[in-house]
């Protein structure tokens, strides 16, 4: 599956106006949240139970910002002292400069110090903020119904889980103290800007407008290049992705040039795109100090005529034109975390969707467990649908008794693995009942209901772990003798101890270091060591090859035996012997019977059974 690209993006830190902050936002388009209101109130739950300290940042964050604000200032103090000194040929006031240099030594120090407390706070508030996140997270998923994760992308599932949070983690680490520092700094220097001169600041201030009307215009004609070339990096990673996961098949069928042609292809796109992003975004600095030049030119004009006036000093001009050249940043730094806290309110909207998705059903009030369950199962008026008005199954009834081996046949949406669902409540009925033993399901805990089932899928699911650590999966306190014994049952005994680690060999993250039916004996080696009243077994076989199936179906007999079987089944030559063949085509069983009945009866089944008989036949001729 193709995946596009990350879109987030992040401002790089960098020197701002009094060495914080970052130094220039480059325009990039970001997700806009729903309900930016609500989603920022109900973070804002996340982080009240860290007001206090969120309060000694703020003020920490503040007094650090004043602290370099009033600095300027006051060595303009030395400077007209030094001046003052030289145009009337007195001696220089050291004593004067002295006192100047400890208190500027004093005010950086203690400005340092706050930044230093109001990033420490920050980061552990972020982090505990986050970390609260990612346990409702945690809690959510298990609590969360099959039919969430079949109507949604896993990948999009796992976004939520963590780049999002990734995302909000971020901001709340770094951007939270930017936008006070920024917004705190402009207050500030256009308070100092005023306090030495509201001429000059007036003068200052014409400048502003032609700035955002420059940058406006240049963000709204990179926005487009930017999306551009997001789509067309999502695209790229996706290429890259399936030539990479089907490298097999590109080889098999000689596609290596057509698969380069089509990188070329992409990757040209995405070089153009981005060229055209990055040179027109780029012109903002150009721009930016052209325009703050000119400002600047303005200022030292009618600042030059002030101070020959005598109407300001020359250390207050001095100050003044620091204040200047800095006022832009904190409006550029505003201007970047708004745009950052679309991205990350987007990010927590994400969040809360999946927090808010419908769980299932409560257990019922008092549930009970089976301590020994015998496997008799009862499908009693069942009817179940995906979709409203959509109805899949309608008034299915069904007994099977302790020990029955039960097959379920059918064409491709029958709905052979939907009974499974139901049976485990993994989807719930919408009406009539499911008894195990006489009780209904409904009745039980889930967790004690699914621990008297054991499952053997088609497709296999092995993790990056030891032989050891996935077979003992569905029962973690079994011994290495137990576990030794299951895979001897399911006849993985002997590749395993071919392997390179035997059983301590660590499979990789795909398993791909072990084949297809390696791996499938594996799984039914762990189905084997739950040791439970019920197996559900889905095509187990249907990944092997004729040699290793044989010792599964007679690893599989022996496992079957006392135990209430569900056979989902595909090749009905496997089935033949099952106790109960039921029969489905669109949600409902149509034919059930021993596989003898059936035959006999000359129906749907036979149809199904000689078609397969026929194809086999029709292959070994062509042999």
């Amino acid at each position: 599956m193709s995946r596009a690209a990350d879109s987030s993006h992040k401002t790089p830190a960098g020197p701002g106006p009094f060495g914080r902050g970052p130094m220039h936002a480059m325009s990039m388009p970001v997700e806009k949240p729903k309900n930016f209101k609500r989603t920022i109130k109900r973070l804002a739950a996340y982080l009240g139970p860290h007001r206090v300290r969120l309060i000694i940042v703020f003020l920490s964050a503040m007094l650090s910002t004043v602290f370099g604000i009033v600095s300027p200032k006051i060595m303009g103090l030395a400077t007209t002292s030094l001046f003052a000194s030289f145009l009337s040929g007195n001696r220089v006031d050291f004593g004067f400069i002295a006192q100047i240099l400890v208190t500027l030594s004093a005010l950086y120090l203690l400005s340092s110090l706050f930044s230093y407390l109001q990033q420490y706070i920050m980061v552990d508030v972020s982090q505990q903020t986050v970390y609260a996140m990612r346990e409702d997270i945690s809690h959510k998923l298990p609590r969360l119904p099959l039919k969430y994760f079949d109507s949604n992308a896993h990948g999009d599932i796992l976004s939520r889980a963590t780049n999002d949070v990734d995302n909000i983690s971020t901001t709340l680490q770094q951007s939270i103290t930017q936008l006070i520092t920024a917004f705190v700094s402009l207050i500030g220097i256009l308070l100092m800007m005023l306090i030495i001169s509201p001429l000059l600041t007036l003068v200052s201030l014409v400048v502003l407008p032609l700035s955002f009307l420059v940058t406006k215009a240049i963000v709204t004609r990179s926005q487009a290049y930017f999306a551009a070339q997001q789509k067309t990096l999502g695209e790229l990673n996706g290429h890259v992705e399936e030539m990479y996961s089907g490298h097999v098949l590109v080889k098999a069928f000689s596609h290596e040039n057509e698969s380069v042609k089509q990188f070329k292809k992409i990757n040209n796109e995405l070089y153009d795109a981005s060229w055209k992003a990055q040179f027109i975004s780029g012109i903002i600095m150009p721009l930016m100090t052209f325009i703050n030049n000119l400002g600047y030119v303005l200022i030292c004009v009618f600042g030059g005529i002030l101070v020959a006036r005598g109407s300001i000093t020359i250390g207050d001009m001095q100050a003044f034109i620091q204040y200047s050249k800095h006022f832009t940043f904190p409006v550029a730094q505003t201007a970047s975390i708004a745009n950052i806290l679309q991205s990350t309110v987007a990010s927590a909207e994400r969040v809360f969707e999946l927090l808010d998705e419908d769980e299932e059903s409560p257990e019922t009030l008092g549930a009970k467990t089976l301590p020994a369950p015998r496997g008799d199962i009862t499908f009693k008026n069942i009817s179940f649908m995906y979709l409203e008005d959509t109805p899949l199954i309608q008034d299915m009834n069904i007994e099977v008794k302790s020990g029955q081996t039960v097959a379920i046949v059918g064409p491709t949406g029958a709905g052979k693995t939907t009974l499974v669902n139901l049976l485990m409540r993994f989807y719930e009925i919408s009406s009539g009942a499911i008894a195990i033993d006489g009780m209904n399901i409904k009745e039980l805990k889930r967790g004690d209901l699914r621990s008297i089932f054991g499952m053997v899928l088609q497709d296999t699911w092995l993790f990056n772990g030891t032989v050891w650590d996935n077979i003992a999966y569905s029962r973690p306190e079994a011994t290495k003798e137990e576990i030794c014994r299951a895979a001897q049952t399911s006849n993985a005994d002997h590749f395993i101890r071919t392997l390179p680690g035997g059983y301590d060999t660590v499979l990789n993250e795909e398993a791909t270091n072990i084949s297809q039916g390696q791996k499938q004996l594996l799984t039914i080696a762990r189905a084997i060591l739950a040791n439970p009243a019920v197996l559900i077994l889905d095509e187990a076989t249907s990944n092997v090859d004729s040699r290793t199936e044989l010792l599964i179906q007679k690893a599989m007999g022996e496992l079957m035996k006392g135990r209430t079987s569900f056979v989902i089944a595909h090749r009905l030559s496997t089935i033949r012997h099952a106790d109960l063949i039921l029969v489905m085509n669109e949600g409902k069983i149509i034919e059930k019977g021993s596989h003898v009945e059936l035959i006999a009866k000359g129906g749907f089944y036979t149809e199904l059974y000689n078609s397969q008989f026929n194809q086999v036949n029709s292959a070994d001729q062509a042999i």
